[in-house]
């Protein structure tokens, strides 16, 4: 077995999240090398939906617009029927959720609209984004078959399967984004804890001409049917069709048979593919084990049995990305790496919830219908339901309200809506995305690493900016202004992190300006952090807030 050098981060799938993690770092300017089994990217038909929040987070690394360009599904735009059955009248309709206004210029819009993508045309597009860039060495057809954290790095073993040959790698830090049957995880020896009963699901990728399916395709590309659901793939006459399976019961023999008696389909079916997988909503007990991390799927199992959304992952690889190449470069202080976990399976419970109310939804729907219950009864339950489609305020205005790298307040911000963005700059939120006095995107004005955005002056914002760069913190410095900027931002300086969330925000330069960036870059020690004080110099220990600004 030939052992091979140190590398500052190894990543375990060259998945989306696994290639979104790396090109992450790349644009921070660290190096690493990504093991991928498979030689090429899937071919398989297969839909993504990149909400407006993960289009913001790509835009960082200029990916957002290729998406548009290269990947976008043109057909229905969204939305899920429900129905009886395929040759009965819909009991209801989800609307797809609105797109935002492209005049909205007071925060309450995204920045990028979601996207629907073919699932082989994103994955080729960010293989072939990993093999251009220079500080990516990407080696496909490696497979991972085990690992040892020890202390300050991690040994793992790949095999090369052109050659047989095992290698050990050594690694400052890994990266386990290798799927909802993660190797990586199983070697950490991390269980997932998970809401219910097993639950399990037959999906069977076909094509068929079957007329009443193109009917249905023309209104949205997501149908319920009783027990069962449907997918349109984005590519012509390709479906998946997904139905449960009683526990302990053999997968079926024939699935164009199954779609046959669920579905009550006619016509020629193809049958490409056959998988199943346990659909009850799950989170890893842990994300992180000394330095070995999980993201995406092997750190959640969140799939639904309809179109595949991929939120949670894009958010994972971008926090873990920046924290790890902060941590590299050396601005990054031990506790930044380690506040991965408590933020982003925070984020994975609570999309947990969601996730089985989702699945939950479906199931109660099957069981009406099941029960004979009229379409009237049917059409209600729908409508009902129909706030699940428009999040919006739950994709965007999250809060990191127990994360120990942001200085968090006293009180609260006030409730968070389901169906709309309300700009905010409390910590630990999205910061308002709006344009500048010039008409350019904020956003697109903030650094790489952390921007210190400022709304007065320039004197005092300059200063603290220097004093953050004395300490080799990379810190971007910003002058806002203009009326969107005055009405959105409430405070006269916002440090925002890169991932665009608040890590701390005042109307006066604070007492204690280095208790500030030990805070948000993680240096604070053990003993402070878990006490749950307050953070020297917060607004619970000193005033920060001296003055509101119009």
């Amino acid at each position: 077995m030939t052992v091979q050098a140190s590398i500052p981060v190894l990543i375990v799938g060259a998945g989306p999240v696994g290639a979104i993690l790396a090109l992450e770092l790349a644009h921070h300017s660290v190096p690493c090398t990504v093991v991928e089994r498979s030689p090429e990217p899937p071919r398989h038909p297969g839909v993504i939906f990149l909400d407006g929040r993960s289009m913001e987070l790509l835009r960082r690394l200029g990916l957002a617009s290729r998406l548009r360009a290269d990947c976008r599904i043109e057909g229905p735009a969204g939305g899920v029927v429900w129905t009886r059955g395929l040759d009965q009248p819909p009991a209801g309709m989800w609307p797809a959720p609105p797109e935002p206004r492209a005049d909205a210029v007071d925060g309450t819009a995204a920045l990028e609209t979601g996207l629907w993508v073919r699932g082989a045309a994103l994955a080729a597009f960010l293989r072939a984004a990993l093999r251009r860039d220079p500080l990516i060495d990407l080696r496909e057809g490696w497979t991972f078959t085990d690992l040892r954290v020890e202390g300050d790095r991690v040994l793992a073993t790949v095999l090369e399967q052109r050659t047989g040959v095992r290698h050990a790698l050594e690694a400052a830090h890994l990266a386990g984004c290798d799927g909802a049957r993660s190797t990586v995880r199983r070697c950490l020896g991390i269980p997932l804890d998970r809401i219910g009963p097993p639950a399990r699901r037959c999906a069977v990728l076909f094509r068929s001409s079957d007329a009443t399916l193109a009917a249905h395709a023309e209104a949205a590309p997501e149908i319920v049917a009783g027990e069962a659901t449907l997918t349109w793939q984005g590519d012509g006459d390709a479906w998946v069709g997904t139905v449960p399976l009683d526990e302990g019961a053999p997968a079926a023999v024939d699935p164009a048979e199954v779609l046959r008696d669920r579905l009550g389909l006619d016509g020629t079916y193809d049958v490409l593919a056959v998988s199943e997988w346990d659909e009850s909503p799950a989170v890893a007990a842990r994300y992180v084990r000394g330095r070995a991390f999980l993201a995406g799927a092997a750190a959640h199992r969140l799939r639904t049995a309809v179109g595949r959304r991929v939120g949670t992952d894009v958010a994972d690889a971008v926090d873990l990305g920046w924290k790890l190449a902060a941590t590299v470069r050396g601005w990054g202080g031990p506790r930044l790496a380690a506040s991965y976990e408590p933020e982003r399976r925070h984020a994975a419970l609570i999309d947990r919830e969601l996730h089985d109310l989702a699945v939950q939804t479906r199931l109660r729907f099957g069981r009406l219908a099941a029960a004979h219950a009229s379409r009237e009864l049917l059409a209600g339950f729908v409508a009902q339901e129909a706030h699940q489609v428009g999040d919006a305020g739950i994709a965007f205005g999250r809060r990191l309200a127990g994360s120990p790298v942001v200085c968090h307040e006293p009180g609260s911000p006030g409730d968070l809506p389901w169906d709309r963005i309300v700009p905010s700059t409390w910590p630990g939120s999205r910061a308002p995305a709006v344009p500048l006095a010039d008409g350019a995107p904020l956003f697109d004005r903030l650094g790489p690493e952390l921007t210190l955005v400022d709304l007065g002056a320039g004197g005092a914002g300059r200063v603290l900016a220097e004093r953050a760069r004395r300490r080799g913190m990379p810190m971007t410095h910003l002058l806002a202004g203009g009326p969107a900027v005055g009405a959105a931002w409430d405070r006269r300086y916002v440090l925002v992190r890169p991932d665009h969330l608040v890590a701390w925000r005042s109307d006066a330069a604070p007492s204690d300006w280095t208790a500030v960036l030990d805070r948000v870059t993680g240096h604070m020690s053990r003993e402070h952090v878990m006490s749950g004080d307050p953070f020297p110099g917060d607004t619970r220990s000193t005033p920060l807030t001296t003055e509101r600004t119009a």
